[in-house]
């Protein structure tokens, strides 16, 4: 397969798993990627021997078609990855099909299931025993293997806020416990304390296997099941607490599992900074510059911008004043590409001052859906193509930090 058939395949720049599948239709690979027209391209390069090394030179000259699926989120694409590479075992998946020291999340055969990561030579798939990690309880549900350790770690604290799960604590015998620590920052349901059911925490476990199996439409439709249940039954904490959940699992910020992407051999040495604006109705309103270079998010070059300007929300004035500020620092580092958060009239303002500036930046901005997920980039395509992946991660970090600082600010005054 060459570059020339990769240009074949319209392959979106989303997440979500591609397939490199030979000529009887046979998978090869398996991969996840934040955007998937980024990461196919870059097995394609000419310096791929170099780089990837000869396994998959091997597979990638075997290869006849791609093939790919879009998930909502990176999270997800992770979970679909171990569930397809365990599935269909592919050739060039020699590490994730054969490594035992890859880990395995495991739910166990308990009142109160705990949900834990465990490494798979550590399992006894003939009896789904593990003596180290559940301490001698049957496993009823394995997933996984992970190849990322890393990867699994930040996906697991993503997840645990979504449901939180039992691990370590136990369920109460004679009366109240005291609650656990993981407890009382939200990341357990309360089996501890005793606040909630076997049979509301078994269908609350339910819940999350349906995550880890990427059937998505079938837990939405469940948590919905259960909301109007709980409201119809008065339980109205409950219901509470599972349309948090819901919300929680439509809108999955993920940026830690992005940084965790490798990079493709264009994004090197490349440095780009991302600009965002917060406040509440023109109060405390802030700036922010975030910087990537190599790829790679660079804090120490990180700005705040408390806006000076402007009493009432006016977002493109506040972008252009920190954009003018920020450029009469020649001391700075300037960038290779500015990534603005909006639409039209904050891409249209941004040029602007980069040109009276006669700064030579490359300029875009990053368009948000309903759901405040990435919809489209904005801005010449010569700019932008090949690095939809680090323009994301720039513009949600600078929403994060944009966010955090108005936050410090605001109960600063407020107190």
């Amino acid at each position: 397969m060459t570059i020339k058939d990769f240009q074949k395949f319209k392959i979106p720049s989303k997440p979500g798993i591609y397939r490199f599948l030979g000529k009887q239709g046979e998978v090869l690979y398996i991969g996840k990627a934040t955007s998937l027209k980024e990461r196919v391209r870059s097995y394609l390069s000419k310096d791929i021997s170099e780089t990837r090394g000869a396994q998959i030179v091997s597979m990638i000259e075997q290869a006849q078609k791609i093939d790919w699926q879009v998930t909502d989120s990176v999270l997800e694409a992770l979970l679909l990855e171990a569930n397809l590479i365990r599935k269909w075992k592919p050739k060039y998946n020699t590490r994730e099909k054969d490594d035992k020291s890859f880990n395995c999340v495991v739910i166990t055969d308990e009142q109160f299931p705990r949900v834990l990561v465990v490494r798979k030579r550590e399992i006894d798939f003939d009896e789904l025993m593990t003596d180290k990690k559940a301490g001698g309880y049957k496993i009823k549900t394995i997933f996984g293997p992970f190849p990322s350790g890393g990867a699994l770690r930040d996906a697991m604290k993503l997840i645990r806020k979504i449901f939180p799960f039992r691990d370590k604590c136990a369920p109460p015998k004679n009366g109240f416990n005291k609650p656990c620590f993981e407890r009382q920052i939200g990341l357990c349901p309360g089996v501890c304390t005793g606040e909630i059911s076997s049979v509301q925490y078994k269908k609350h476990i339910n819940l999350l296997k349906l995550f880890f199996e990427g059937k998505k439409k079938a837990l939405i439709s469940g948590i919905k099941r259960e909301m109007r249940g709980m409201a119809k039954e008065e339980k109205f904490e409950e219901a509470g607490r599972l349309k948090r959940m819901l919300f929680s699992l439509l809108h999955i910020h993920d940026v830690a599992l992005i940084k965790r992407e490798p990079l493709a051999i264009s994004e090197r040495n490349f440095r780009i900074e991302a600009y965002d604006i917060a406040h509440i109705s023109g109060k405390q309103m802030v700036g922010v510059m975030v910087v990537l270079e190599n790829g790679e998010v660079k804090k120490a070059d990180y700005r705040k911008f408390k806006i000076r300007g402007f009493k009432n929300a006016n977002d493109t004035g506040a972008l252009a004043e920190v954009l003018e500020r920020r450029f009469n620092h020649p001391e700075w580092q300037f960038p290779d590409l500015i990534v603005i958060d909006g639409g039209r009239a904050q891409l249209n303002v941004a040029c602007k001052i980069i040109k009276a500036l006669a700064v030579d930046s490359f300029v875009v901005s990053v368009v948000k859906d309903e759901k405040h997920h990435p919809r489209e980039i904005l801005g010449s395509v010569t700019a932008w193509r090949g690095k939809e992946r680090q323009i994301f991660l720039a513009n949600s970090e600078a929403h994060r930090f944009a966010i955090r600082y108005h936050r410090e600010l605001r109960d600063k005054i407020s107190k």
